[in-house]
């Protein structure tokens, strides 16, 4: 009997014309200290780590100790605005990431709203225009909103990345089906960000076809940061090999397991 083969041959993630192995992305922000931080890193297998700059006081070592803990040449940062309110705050924070010789790339967000931390979708997508007509390699963060995605697609960003709950509330995907709808009609990397608390939340988004994941408090806030970033890496690893396997259909009835042919009756 001839062996089924486990194997799925998937191409690498790929954004802008780089590509990386791991389709997890960690954030920076929350770790109790800079070992936990850097064990966190380790442990995830990342390659892309996002680093919020108007949180650096540059004056004070301590803060850019973030920027100096990371081994350059082993990730690419990302820096990202936020923090930023509006978007003329976005662009100035984008443009001193790119005279200080940071990154190209930015993570784009404006979040005028202190309390949900929800991000302004005219702001963002003013700031997205602005940022690529300076090409700047723009991902940027967003509700889960399929018109905006695909205008901020043709304004010509790298990725767009929604959410999939509100930052920091680990409240996971409850209601997905508007990430399915940016999934589908997405012609660039889609990746979900914020919201997820736990490795069955990433492998969700995987499983839904979300390109990657970006992950920063279910890691940095829990118990063991470094053994809930090997969770949360297998956890994309396994969605994402379900999405490449081909799940089965949802359906509204029982169909039987064993086949009826042939049974003893």
């Amino acid at each position: 009997m001839q062996q089924a083969d486990a194997r799925v041959v998937d191409a690498p993630l790929s954004i802008a014309g780089k590509t990386f192995r791991s389709r997890l992305i960690l954030g920076t922000g929350k770790y109790r200290n800079s070992e936990e931080m850097q064990a966190a890193i380790e442990a995830s297998g990342c390659e892309m780590i996002t680093v919020a700059l108007r949180r650096i006081d540059f004056d004070d070592p301590k803060s850019r100790s973030i920027l100096e803990d990371i081994d350059w040449s082993r990730y690419t940062i990302l820096p990202n605005t936020a923090g930023c309110q509006t978007a003329e705050e976005a662009i100035r924070v984008a443009r001193l990431a790119r005279s200080m010789g940071l990154s190209d790339w930015i993570k784009l967000e404006v979040i005028p709203d202190p309390k949900y931390l929800l991000p302004d979708p005219i702001g963002t997508l003013e700031a997205a225009r602005v940022l690529v007509d300076e090409g700047f390699v723009v991902l940027p963060y967003i509700n889960a909103d399929p018109v905006l995605a695909k205008r901020l697609e043709e304004v010509g960003t790298a990725t767009v990345m929604p959410l999939a709950s509100p930052i920091g509330s680990g409240q996971g995907l409850p209601d997905y089906r508007q990430i399915q709808i940016i999934i589908e009609q997405a012609n660039v990397p889609v990746i979900v960000d914020a919201g997820i608390g736990a490795p069955s939340d990433a492998a969700l988004a995987m499983e839904l076809g979300a390109d990657a994941c970006l992950i920063n408090t279910a890691i940095a806030q829990a118990k063991n940061p470094a053994a809930m970033a090997r969770a949360m890496r297998l956890g994309i690893e396994a969605g994402r090999l379900a999405y490449l396997a081909g799940r089965i259909p949802k359906k509204p009835y029982a169909t039987a397991s064993s086949p009826l042919e042939g049974v003893v009756r």
